[in-house]
């Protein structure tokens, strides 16, 4: 078999990504209610500001944003995280940043995998954030073998799936058939299950430790959590939410909002009761547990070091000031202090250029490539951008914030579900057991920076930029 006979990793997954969705909805159905009110409001956006529609046909974000997912999942053990980047590398998705949640009191250490060229997000921006469950930070020696035991058994892949990527690691790729066979199995990783590996006492006691031990070490795989949809308004989602019957978080987490947004900024609503049935109850014995929200997302300009060094600086004075965690009680206020803090974060995307706060994509106008030719022109990348011949917008972060992650997750295991595991970063362990080292987004946006000044520069006939 030849490479041309090769699906391209881009197009499998699209498919998982379309795939996934529909399953989702299929399980959560308030997903669905989510997907149209995302829709809705992204659509009068549009049409409301044709500014920013305009930006995305430059960026060509306008052609992935009805198709734009995150979704999120947690395993258990080392073997498992490194099983399932090697399914994910079959996508063409590579683990990219290190996030430590633990500050936040949730016991799990995390990457997100997903494409990292500007040409295969533009075919599917489909990420996925996987966090391993770190027993280490159990600090009950029996309920921490007890969760190791519990774990070891279980065999979160099917064999065909196994055997696809095998072959996929040994040729190089799947053709049409074979990757279509890999997306049916790959799904079977991450569906819901309603009856529970463990007996109700021992779901008891992983839940009394964290509620999120419980969810990733009773079941039989790492069910998706959540599966967010991009929206370019999230006040206006998060406004909207109730009248669709579903109650939102009580603060959005990230950035305040702003005319040129930054980063990311997400809400969620609560995680939903599920009936499960315990290995020593029959179904209609009546458990429940709660794991798996629907969650939305606004993303923005990717910053430089010194712009996220700036927006760490303003997020930690806002917290400093509000003197506690963000939740219902203090929600206004900490909307209005972070608006305050953020006044001095340029809300202007050429003051974030010029500043170098941000990370930027750059084209070549009609006016420019007319000009190519011409004696007489500008040839410093500003003197280009003045003279009309360069046009720039933000590079979009595809990327997570550590601190936004942790407050979705503890709003959906319950305000009041605050463990206490101090600082325990260790990428080093979390590399061994993913087997490779994950990527530095920073990195990336400054070489997709760097292709957008060197396609301009052919593309005007000069010799660099």
């Amino acid at each position: 078999m030849t490479a041309q006979d090769f699906v391209s990793p881009d197009s499998i997954r699209a498919q998982f990504s379309a795939a996934m969705s529909q399953m989702y909805k299929q399980e959560v159905p308030l997903y669905g209610t989510l997907l149209e009110l995302v829709s809705e409001t992204n659509h009068q956006v549009m049409q409301q500001l044709p500014e920013i529609a305009e930006a995305l046909r430059w960026t060509g974000e306008i052609e992935r944003l009805d198709q734009e997912r995150h979704g999120a999942i947690r395993v258990g053990t080392a073997e498992e995280l490194a099983t399932i980047g090697r399914l994910f590398a079959v996508m063409g998705m590579q683990p990219v940043g290190y996030y430590d949640l633990s500050p936040a009191g949730v016991p799990v250490h995390s990457t997100a995998f997903r494409a990292v060229h500007e040409q295969s997000l533009h075919i599917s921006p489909f990420r996925v954030f996987t966090s391993l469950l770190r027993l280490e930070l159990i600090d009950n020696p029996q309920l921490r073998e007890l969760a190791r035991g519990i774990l070891a058994k279980r065999q979160i892949f099917t064999p065909r799936a196994l055997s696809l990527i095998e072959q996929f690691e040994r040729d190089g790729g799947l053709n049409d058939v074979d990757a279509r066979e890999f997306v049916e199995q790959a799904l079977h990783t991450f569906r819901w299950h309603n009856t529970a590996t463990v007996t109700a006492e021992q779901y008891r006691q992983l839940h009394d430790q964290h509620r999120l031990i419980a969810d990733v070490v009773a079941f039989k795989g790492p069910h998706i959590n959540h599966l967010t949809p991009r929206t370019l308004d999230i006040d206006a989602i998060q406004v909207g939410m109730p009248a669709k019957g579903i109650p939102p978080k009580a603060v959005i987490e990230g950035p305040p909002r702003r005319r040129c947004p930054i980063l990311l900024r997400q809400t969620s609503f609560k995680a939903l009761q599920e009936q499960v049935a315990f290995s020593d109850q029959d179904a209609t014995a009546g458990g429940s547990h709660t794991a798996r929200f629907g969650e939305i997302e606004q993303r923005g300009a990717a910053l430089t070091p010194k712009g996220r060094a700036l927006y760490d600086r303003l997020l930690d004075a806002t917290r400093e000031s509000l003197g506690g965690v963000p939740a219902e009680a203090n929600a206004e206020r900490y909307m209005c202090l972070l608006a305050e803090q953020f006044q001095a974060f340029p809300d202007d995307l050429g003051q974030m250029r010029q500043q170098g706060l941000a990370y930027f994509r750059y084209f070549p106008t009609e006016k420019g490539m007319a000009a190519r030719d011409a004696a007489q022109r500008p040839s410093s990348l500003d003197a280009l951008i003045d003279a009309g011949h360069i046009h720039f917008e933000a590079l979009v972060y595809e990327d997570f914030l550590p601190v936004s992650a942790a407050g979705i997750f503890q709003s959906n295991l319950g305000d009041d579900s605050h463990s206490q595991y101090g600082s325990n970063a260790n990428r080093e362990a979390f590399e061994q057991a993913l087997g490779k080292s994950v990527q530095d987004e920073l990195a990336l946006y400054a070489q997709s920076e760097r292709r957008s000044l060197q396609a301009c520069a052919e593309a005007l006939n000069l010799a660099s930029l």
